[in-house]
């Protein structure tokens, strides 16, 4: 075998979600590397794809800290919600299922009519209070319908009926909207870039919209899904005439209720694939320079991967630096071939045995070195040939 030069392998992987987080994926992969490839150098980069696990992923790979605040949850009662700050305590990146999220609530509580995103305005003014320069904020599994209305009154927006009387908090109040003043509106979000982890591209309202798509499951009856996308289109009317800023056919201003269009108007929030933003975030592309192998991952692998999961994002990345990639995954579904034409060169699963749903937990981290090993031997033997 010929002398090769110590390799550099960037492990670039999603948490296995309900094992371990994105880290510990990492650090799983790295021991195995290491038990196969005497002397390798490995950069761990935790990442997501704006989904859950986002907020520790990017934490994790800056180096940053949590917090946590006693906010409103949909319904309007207390609740400890956790957002994290970045290293160098500049970005906020937080998720408003923290304090607006659907899992908040029992079945028969929902009810998109009554929710509010209170909680998640008091989110972003607890960032603001720690100083940051941008916030980060992913909006999936939303309970509410309000046009992100609740979030904007806690920064100092004024929602007023024809009376000039303040409506409720609620997407059933956005009906009796008349007029919205934002000359008390928080003054630090203008120094503040708002960035919006968005993988839908639902219009606000209409067939595709965010109260006939998604209002019910959030607990919306046909009547409340009437009402609400009147409602919707009505505060868009009134945003574009109040606010100047035109929400109701921006493609992912429907997501979350709204809230990604409320985001926009309210915050100055620019609507982005959550891939994109955590790639960013972590320096990906930074970091992998000088690697010679890029490792990345995630719990499942299949024919969706390609639409914006992690491993695809990766992937990207990767081929701007002409590096190879390959994927460990914990299991493998229908179509994962497909991965190989977005970048990934190959790709195994963590299954050296068949394991039941309940024991994932005890074997899977021990399994996923395991195959880590095996792949660093593999790349150990190409090296040598």
């Amino acid at each position: 075998m010929r002398k090769t030069k110590k390799l550099k392998v960037g492990v670039a992987p999603d948490s296995f979600k309900g094992t371990l987080s994105s880290l510990g994926v990492a650090t799983r992969i790295e021991k195995g590397l290491k038990k196969a490839i005497p002397g390798v150098s490995v950069v761990k980069i935790p990442v997501a794809d704006g989904g859950e696990g986002t907020v520790q992923a990017i934490v994790e790979s800056t180096g940053g800290r949590f917090a946590k605040r006693t906010v409103k949850d949909p319904l309007g009662r207390k609740v400890k919600a956790e957002f994290g700050i970045s290293g160098d305590g500049k970005t906020a990146i937080m998720e408003m299922a923290e304090a607006s999220g659907l899992a908040l609530l029992k079945l028969k509580q929902r009810n998109p009519m009554k929710t509010s995103t209170v909680g998640t305005g008091q989110l972003i003014k607890a960032a603001l209070d720690l100083g940051v320069k941008k916030i980060l904020i992913g909006i999936g599994g939303s309970a509410t319908n309000d046009c992100g209305m609740g979030m904007a009154r806690v920064l100092g927006v004024k929602f007023l009926d024809a009376k000039g009387r303040s409506i409720k908090d609620c997407g059933g109040a956005l009906k009796d909207l008349d007029r919205i003043d934002m000359s008390g509106v928080d003054k630090r979000l203008a120094k503040v870039h708002v960035e919006v982890a968005c993988d839908v591209d639902n219009p606000l309202t209409g067939k595709r919209g965010a109260s006939q798509v998604y209002g019910p499951q959030k607990g919306a009856t046909s009547a409340m899904v009437k009402q609400l996308d009147a409602s919707l289109k009505n505060a868009a009317k009134i945003i574009k005439r109040d606010v100047g800023v035109s929400i109701l056919k921006v493609p992912g201003s429907g997501a979350a209720g709204g809230l990604g269009g409320g985001l926009m108007a309210f915050c100055g929030g620019v609507l982005r694939p959550g891939i994109d933003i955590v790639m960013d975030s972590v320096q990906l592309k930074k970091r992998l320079k000088g690697c010679d192998l890029v490792i990345t991952g995630e719990g499942r692998m299949d024919g969706q991967t390609v639409f914006g999961k992690t491993p695809s994002g990766v992937a990207k990345v990767a081929k701007e630096l002409n590096l190879p990639v390959i994927a460990i995954c914990g299991c493998l579904g229908d179509g994962v071939h497909a991965v190989i034409d977005v970048g990934i060169d190959a790709y195994t699963s963590t299954l050296e045995f068949s394991i039941d749903d309940e024991d994932i937990q005890k074997y899977g981290p021990d399994n996923l070195e395991n195959v880590a090993e095996q792949v660093g031997r593999i790349i150990a033997v190409g090296r040598g040939l």
